[in-house]
């Protein structure tokens, strides 16, 4: 379950950074910097999402693990 949650995060990481979270604004920003340090920032943000429940991606990824390591057998 662990790493089923970590692709949970990793996915909805990239899907906050398409969405633009995190992107400097145009008339006020950090700049160069700021740019380079928020996918950490999106990164945390999409772990506490996760740890708060997520999307439920997680769960499917989990069960899918689980049925292609029981089909293995």
């Amino acid at each position: 379950m662990q790493q089923a949650r970590a692709l949970e995060a990793s996915f909805l990481s990239e899907m906050l950074g398409h969405a633009g979270v995190g992107d400097t604004s145009e008339s006020f920003g950090g700049g160069v910097g700021e740019d380079q340090f928020a996918s950490f920032l999106r990164d945390e943000e999409a772990r506490q999402m996760v740890a708060h429940g997520g999307i439920g991606l997680a769960e499917q990824l989990f069960r899918a693990m689980v049925k292609g390591q029981k089909d293995a057998e």
